[in-house]
């Protein structure tokens, strides 16, 4: 009778944890597919962006600014959301950046950042 009981109680951890990794796997999918959602919204916001920074952000804009390509979302979205805030003037850009990215929802600051991620 131990023995039984046992075996199913193993059963049910098995299954159990197998759910558990299906759940993961469904989180890690969903989440891959926000970030191409992100990335694809990010692109078209990009347009705006291309005509300083360059097609694939490889130009310093208005011969100032950093180059951005290479850069990862976290560093873009912490860039753009100062230069939205007023608190960021890197190279004298801050008042040019504040009006471009002024009319920007967070998540068209994570979209744009998640696209300008994939720029190498």
């Amino acid at each position: 009778m131990k023995k039984i009981a046992l075996s199913l109680l193993l059963a049910c951890g098995v299954a159990m944890a197998a759910e558990g990794n299906a759940t993961d796997a469904n989180a890690t999918d969903a989440n891959a597919t926000a970030s191409v959602a992100d990335a694809g919204k990010g692109k078209a916001l990009f347009a705006k962006c291309a005509g300083c920074h360059g097609q694939n952000g490889e130009k310093k804009a208005l011969s100032k600014s950093d180059v951005i390509k290479g850069w990862d979302a976290a560093k873009t979205e912490e860039a753009l959301k100062g230069y939205k805030a007023g608190t960021r003037n890197a190279h004298g850009m801050g008042g040019v950046m504040k009006g471009q990215v002024a009319a920007m929802s967070d998540e068209d600051i994570k979209a744009l950042a998640a696209y300008i991620a994939t720029l190498k």
